[in-house]
């Protein structure tokens, strides 16, 4: 179908467009005319919308479903149409499944699930056979059949020899590992940040140490081995300060943070609410302070929602025997818009593209359709009601937010958020 987005401002500092308000033409998915004012000859679907914005669209590296084995959780095709009117044309699907995909064939299998959608899925493929961090999986494999990285979610790399072995073979077919920056040996089964409101509540603390020793080694066997190397969702000043020396020393080294860990501290955990039972941890206002800053500076290289649904039999029980995690999608950018300038906001939720091999198509006529569109200015807060996904632990639930998604045009595919 063909389009005619009418009066968007465009945010794209690639495109000659940027910041100027347009008329895009769109014929066979292809950006066939940008201009200041184009007439609707042919009748095409206009789409007009108040203060209307739009970027290339958006990608996150880091979102759970749950199918195949946790449907119950979220499916593959739900999970897309929240991914879709949340904003993103673009996501890794990560590896908590019932089996882990760690074979060609369970790669096959997502990506199949996920054909013929607006929004692209982009497999990751576990580290070690069974996500059990002990052998090698089929990684050579996964990657010629779409995998494009290779994680044990939320599971540290034990074995150091294992990352060192695995960054060097990735290296034969460029391809990226991803490590959780923890040390199990110190983390145990710790379940928030140690410091003085563990202590006040009498819950085992994690401490910064433990992400920080992980990420310093790892950080050590890249500068011997080489390689590409992704350290995702990191949560504290000190982690910013060893990635930075590394990328100042050369290392191919890149992260992500969390949304939480942008917009939360350990303070939020007074009351127990499960939903704020994440990994990492809700850390201090001081790591939530070098974490945004690090961001802005682009030593962070993106943000990720981290949407983890968790049914509800998992979530609504005692805080030390609830599962880890939060559904993200539909408020992150919302709440990351509150923190940082529109332009800096694009950036987090575009900039690991490159990382993770996803071409970047730039508001340029030529060029393919990969628009997210969206206002800047709507203030809203989030409530229940907003929640698409089909489990409903989301730990930003009655934030005020700052910026509304109004769907993605991708694919030859338009979705629209119905308000």
């Amino acid at each position: 179908m063909n389009y005619l987005i009418k009066k968007a401002t465009i945010i794209d500092p690639d495109s000659k467009h940027h910041y100027k308000v347009c008329d895009v033409l769109i014929k066979n998915g292809l950006l066939f005319k940008i201009a200041s004012k184009i007439v609707n000859t042919n009748g095409f679907k206009e789409i007009n919308l108040p203060n209307l914005h739009i970027s290339q669209g958006w990608f996150d590296s880091s979102v759970s479903f749950g199918e195949p084995g946790f449907e119950e959780r979220e499916t593959i095709e739900n999970g897309l149409h929240v991914a879709a009117k949340s904003g993103f044309t673009h996501i890794c699907v990560n590896t908590n499944t019932n089996p882990a995909p760690d074979s060609k064939s369970n790669i096959e299998f997502i990506k199949n699930k996920a054909k013929n959608n607006a929004v692209t899925l982009y497999p990751t493929g576990a580290l070690t056979v069974n996500s059990e961090g002990i052998h090698l999986a089929e990684l050579y494999d996964m990657k010629s059949h779409g995998a494009v990285s290779f994680y044990d979610y939320k599971k540290p790399i034990s074995q150091p020899n294992l990352l060192k072995i695995a960054l060097q073979y990735c290296q034969t077919f460029n391809g990226l590992v991803q490590s959780y920056p923890a040390d199990a040996s110190i983390s145990g089964k710790a379940q928030v940040n140690e410091g003085v409101v563990s202590t006040k509540l009498g819950l085992k603390g994690v401490p910064a140490l433990a992400e920080e020793l992980q990420i310093a080694r790892d950080l050590y066997i890249l500068e011997y081995t080489g390689g590409r190397l992704h350290i995702p969702t990191i949560s504290t000043k000190k982690s910013v300060e060893l990635i930075k020396k590394a990328k100042n020393k050369g290392l191919n080294v890149t992260c992500s943070v969390s949304i939480n860990n942008l917009c939360l501290t350990d303070d939020a955990l007074q009351e127990f609410n499960t939903n704020f039972k994440l990994k990492p941890p809700l850390r201090t206002a001081q790591d939530l302070k070098a974490l945004l800053k690090a961001l802005k500076e682009g030593i962070i290289d993106g943000v990720t929602s981290d949407h983890n649904p968790i049914d509800i039999d998992h979530k609504k029980v005692a805080f030390e025997h609830a599962l880890y995690g939060s559904i993200g999608l539909e408020s992150c950018f919302g709440a990351l818009q509150k923190l940082v300038s529109l332009e800096d906001a694009i950036a987090a939720l575009t900039r690991l593209k490159e990382t993770f091999g996803i071409e970047q198509q730039t508001l340029t006529e030529g060029n393919k359709a990969d628009i997210t569109l969206f206002t800047p200015s709507k203030d809203w807060k989030f409530t229940e009601e907003d929640i698409v996904s089909a489990s409903k632990n989301a730990a930003l639930l009655g934030e005020n937010l700052e910026g509304m998604v109004y769907g993605i045009l991708a694919n030859k595919k338009l979705i629209l958020n119905e308000k």
